[in-house]
């Protein structure tokens, strides 16, 4: 994460931290964590075509891309393909054209 992204950033920025506790090591943060994060720190080797690909596509929707590896991971995890995610979003994005052109082509036309 950018120090510039950080809303905290300036507010901290000069105080030393070099001596604080981990959270594991502070009992209330730790419980905290659990109880809201429900996520674990992990390392992983990608490639490196793959990594640009999601830091290229979270600067270009302002997010970060570990966030983006995350939600990719997970619809991976629940079955979803990514064709199935694309389709789903352009059938949201055409839902209300569809919608009134249906409307519309249902109407006859007055016979004299």
């Amino acid at each position: 994460m950018k120090a510039s992204s950080d809303t905290m950033h300036d507010r901290y920025k000069d105080y030393d931290f070099a001596d604080a506790r981990t959270v594991a090591e502070t009992p209330h943060l730790a419980k905290l964590q659990a109880e809201a994060g429900g996520k674990s720190r992990i390392t992983m080797r990608v490639d490196n075509d793959v990594l640009a690909a999601f830091k290229a596509r979270a600067e270009l929707v302002g997010g970060n891309y570990q966030t983006l590896m995350n939600e990719a991971l997970k619809q991976f995890s629940q079955g979803l393909k990514l064709s199935d995610v694309v389709r789903e979003a352009i059938h949201e994005s055409l839902e209300p054209y569809l919608a009134t052109r249906a409307r519309a082509g249902s109407k006859k036309p007055k016979t004299a």
